[in-house]
């Protein structure tokens, strides 16, 4: 039973959403983002970074960053760049990538969900990357980055959607990338409730992306509740900002990898190697986007290779399973010494939004060798999750990206 609930939000005014709203601020690093707040002065992401006021020999995680970032988002409210909605309501995100749409409905999801495993993780998180979200969070009191939430589709949920999208938007904008952006409001008191209900149906939500966005937000949650007298659990810090999106509708992209060195190999040897552990190496034409799992592309030395896992190395294990591992138990530990792809510095990944150029470009820059990887499905997840495992490293590549900065829940 999942309790997602709507909620009070703060959110830009339609005037200044377009410029308003940020990609998530881990997709920069620190000279990114102050360009891009350079570039856009208005964006989210001077909040979210706030950082980038600063001169570069301020630590990024200065007490003065985090009481910046306070000051600009309560500043935002003051100035009217940020309006609160004084209605408990759901919102609907419609997000358009390349005339393909999905649609999530914006709400607050419960930390004991999350405690309980109801809401299910398939990724560790890092206490180093969690604290800086822990602070900027206690530091708002506002959660401002949204999680991105996935469930089993639903009939109720996705006739309500329907419902709610024959209304005129509240923002309609195309964002620099070319993803199209649309908000609808839903305060009708038999739709918000049809929802509340339907969810409470549901026995397993999971967390598609925004691990670390999460566990803050639910440490923060206990922080409070732990301080608070006169605890009821309705307080607004018992629930963390997310968008939940059906299985029906979402894409997960591949998330390719590329190599430094061939651990002391030639490329005969490699290619020798490979198929001693398990794989057809065929030589290809062109680039190899895989097509299916356990195929694989491969850039070596200016040439393509279709790899295809034979039936001795696949596995009905819901990670061994995962291509994925299939290719880290297979060849990138045993062949290339790398067993650790968090933190082993020969290997490095490449989103599949970037596309196969990206990877001829690295072996061409700084590397040698490229995998193409057929992608992850939602399904996979679930199963993962469902089974409390952890997916290997950058197994998952979510487009688009959802926007910071217009849905923000003060807590």
């Amino acid at each position: 039973m999942a309790i997602i609930r709507p909620f009070e939000c703060v959110r830009p005014n339609t005037e200044v959403a377009a410029r308003f709203a940020a990609l998530p601020y881990d997709v920069y690093n620190r000279e990114e983002a102050t360009k891009e707040v350079e570039r856009e002065p208005m964006s989210f992401l001077k909040i979210d970074r706030a950082e980038t006021q600063f001169s570069e020999d301020v630590d990024t995680y200065a007490d003065e960053v985090y009481l910046k970032a306070r000051e600009l988002f309560l500043k935002a409210i003051e100035d009217g760049t940020l309006i609160t909605d004084s209605d408990k309501s759901y919102y609907i995100y419609e997000l358009t990538m390349d005339n393909r749409t999905q649609t999530g409905i914006v709400a607050t999801a419960s930390i004991d969900d999350y405690e309980n495993n109801v809401i299910k993780k398939h990724e560790n998180t890092r206490a180093d990357k969690e604290a800086d979200r822990i602070r900027h969070v206690d530091s708002l009191s506002a959660q401002t980055g949204p999680i991105f939430l996935a469930y089993r589709a639903n009939e109720l949920i996705n006739a309500e959607v329907k419902k709610a999208k024959e209304n005129a938007p509240l923002y309609s904008f195309v964002s620099n990338d070319g993803i199209r952006h649309r908000v609808f409001k839903i305060n009708n008191p038999e739709s918000v409730m049809c929802i509340k209900n339907a969810f409470e149906k549901i026995d397993s939500i999971y967390i598609a992306d925004g691990h670390h966005r999460a566990a803050s937000a639910v440490k923060v949650g206990l922080k409070r509740r732990s301080e608070v007298k006169n605890y009821t659990g309705e307080e607004e810090f018992n629930y963390f900002l997310s968008v939940l999106f059906p299985d029906e509708e979402l894409m997960i992209m591949d998330y390719n990898r590329v190599i430094k060195d061939l651990n002391g190999l030639s490329s005969i040897q490699f290619i020798k190697a490979l198929e001693d552990k398990g794989f057809d190496v065929l030589e290809a034409k062109e680039a190899v986007k895989p097509s299916k799992k356990a195929s694989f592309g491969m850039y070596l030395e200016g040439k393509w290779y279709e790899l295809r896992a034979r039936e001795e190395i696949l596995s009905t294990d819901p990670v061994d399973g995962l291509d994925v591992a299939i290719l880290q138990n297979n060849c990138l530990t045993p062949l290339l010494g790398i067993s650790d792809p968090k933190t082993d510095k020969r290997i490095d990944f490449v989103g599949g939004i970037r596309g196969l150029k990206e990877l001829e470009e690295r072996c061409n820059k700084d590397c040698v060798l490229a995998f193409s990887m057929y992608p992850t499905s939602i399904q996979e997840l679930f199963a993962v999750a469902d089974a409390n495992r952890l997916m290997p490293p950058k197994s998952t590549w979510f487009e688009p990206k959802l926007r910071s900065g217009l849905f923000i829940h003060r807590i």
